[in-house]
């Protein structure tokens, strides 16, 4: 029945005859071919709605988001292609690189798109490592001309429409909990709950530093195997955007951090401050301890969630291949522990999983 649909759905676009080819998908339920009809090309994106959990309602509170699952909690787009269209759309129309929509079936989860190429970031970089900095700078200018943008809560894209939240303390205490419930169980430590109260008191505390800055858009997986390098476009249209589905108005740090604590590569070590340092100048921001705080503790936040992914990608959808990242992420997030700010949390990471500390 899907293959059904999906040809129904590509004879109507007219590229019913395109050649197809399976694109290698990342961690999630969705799957791509690229198509070749002639001189043009195309993506292809299938998210089937079945697949996933239920999203969060228009107005749902946090009970009815605990009661409907990891997706509503988390507040990720989950089957919704009207996320991604909607997102494109908005990004494309402020000047950004988001692929163009060519034709979309959103109930059935197919949509058709512009093939920004193969010239990942990542894969660039790994052929020319000397254009890893010139290639970084540049993302680090589309990632603050994003921040410096307004958005509007409500997304669209022709009828339809996207509610765009706020990362709230929901969500990053979800998040945090992969740690518990698969980076811990995976070494033996089932998590008593008053260790668990602990662990969300000492979290919200440190959230409480995000007020200092205002919010922004975070797109929420932007690092180099998600960014495409179009060095024929001008100014920040030369960085491809691509999986943010899951986009919400969060702190600034939260993007930069996934680009420079990346779990899949190292991004050379003294480029890390001069970025951060450009980036705050992009924005408008004061690089200063309120940052460097905020900073370390979106990256303690992040990784702790990070972290305990691999493991689950394992043990729940079959894909052993992501425990190869833990060791990179460890060391990220022990140098996330390192700051003031977080010396409670260390030492309840070192009192409950000391291997986090390894």
């Amino acid at each position: 029945m899907r293959d059904k649909l999906k040809s129904e759905f590509l004879e109507s676009c007219g590229w019913s005859s395109a050649l197809r080819e399976a694109v290698p998908g990342d961690a999630s339920t969705r799957s791509y071919e690229r198509l070749t009809l002639g001189e043009k090309k195309a993506v292809l994106m299938n998210a089937p709605k079945a697949d996933e959990l239920p999203t969060e309602p228009e107005g749902a509170d946090e009970a009815l988001r605990r009661k409907l699952g990891y997706n509503a909690m988390a507040r990720l787009a989950g089957p919704n292609a009207e996320a991604f269209v909607t997102i494109a759309n908005e990004l494309s129309i402020r000047g950004f690189s988001a692929p163009r929509i060519y034709g979309a079936s959103l109930n059935d989860g197919f949509i058709l798109l512009e093939d920004l190429g193969e010239d990942l970031y990542a894969r660039v970089i790994e052929n020319k490592l000397e254009l890893e900095e010139a290639l970084y700078q540049t993302a680090i200018d589309t990632l603050a001309a994003i921040y410096r943008s307004s958005f509007p809560e409500k997304f669209s894209y022709r009828d339809a429409n996207w509610s765009v939240r706020t990362y709230d303390d929901l969500v990053m205490l979800t998040e945090v909990d992969l740690c518990l419930d698969w980076y811990a169980k995976d070494f033996g430590h089932d998590i008593p709950l008053p260790a668990r109260a602990e662990w969300y008191d000492i979290w919200l505390e440190a959230f409480k530093i995000f007020k200092a800055h205002p919010y922004g858009l975070a797109l929420r997986d932007y690092h180099a195997e998600n960014l495409f390098w179009l060095p024929e476009r001008q100014a920040t249209a030369r960085v491809g955007l691509i999986d943010f589905q899951d986009a919400l108005f969060c702190h600034p740090a939260y993007d930069l951090v996934s680009f420079l604590e990346d779990a899949r590569r190292d991004v050379s070590q003294e480029l890390h401050e001069p970025l951060i340092e450009r980036f705050c100048d992009k924005s408008g921001l004061a690089y200063d301890e309120k940052f460097r705080a905020a900073y370390a503790v979106m990256g303690a936040q992040r990784n702790s969630k990070v972290i305990g992914f691999p493991v689950r990608a394992d043990l729940k959808f079959g894909k052993p291949q992501y425990r190869a990242l833990i060791p990179r992420v460890r060391a990220h997030l022990n140098s996330n522990l390192r700051h003031p700010a977080l010396k409670d949390l260390r030492n309840w990471y070192a009192r409950h999983i000391p291997e986090i500390l390894a």
